[in-house]
């Protein structure tokens, strides 16, 4: 009865594993900034997949129905993302983000149809941020803030452009 006893405990040895660190299955996140919905009616969504622990690439896309706002009435634009700390896929992290987005300015300056008064441009910047994950890895929360460079302005635009938001988002 001893040996088959061990023979079933030395079989089954092999069925068990353990591993140092978790191992993670959710590489997409989708999430919606709810602080810039709330603050300005714009809907922003963005994608986050993640590389490995501490790094990811995005996208971001968002529309307006006031092309007169700040950074115009759509924008998209993707992301590169690096996290510090001790929580993997959350915490403190850095980005640097590139956006092309399009809108109009309401200057008296500029006369005549709203055709002089558009634009479309493209900016590179930098941000940081926080975020916060549930224990289970599936929903999370995200501050944000970013200065970027317009890098074709015209002369009525400014030529830095900024990005803030609060996010909630659902990993899958």
């Amino acid at each position: 009865m001893k040996k088959i006893l061990l023979a079933l405990l030395v079989l089954s040895s092999g069925l068990v594993s353990a591993q140092a660190y978790r191992t993670y299955n959710q590489n997409h996140e989708l999430k919606f900034n709810i602080g810039l919905f709330l603050a300005s009616t714009t809907v922003e969504g963005s994608y986050e997949y993640f590389l490995n622990e501490d790094t990811s690439i995005g996208g971001t896309l968002y529309f307006d129905n006031t092309p007169l706002n700040y950074n115009g009435n759509f924008g998209i634009g993707p992301n590169f993302r690096a996290y510090f700390g001790y929580a993997p896929r959350s915490g403190f992290f850095a980005e640097a983000f590139g956006l092309y987005y399009s809108g109009e300015i309401d200057d008296p300056e500029f006369t005549g149809s709203t055709l002089n008064n558009r634009y479309n441009t493209t900016a590179i910047g930098i941000g940081i941020g926080h975020k916060f994950a549930t224990r289970s890895q599936k929903f999370t929360l995200e501050f944000n803030a970013g200065l970027g460079r317009n890098v074709n302005p015209q002369e009525y635009q400014n030529t830095f452009m900024y990005r803030a938001g609060l996010s909630v988002g659902f990993r899958f």
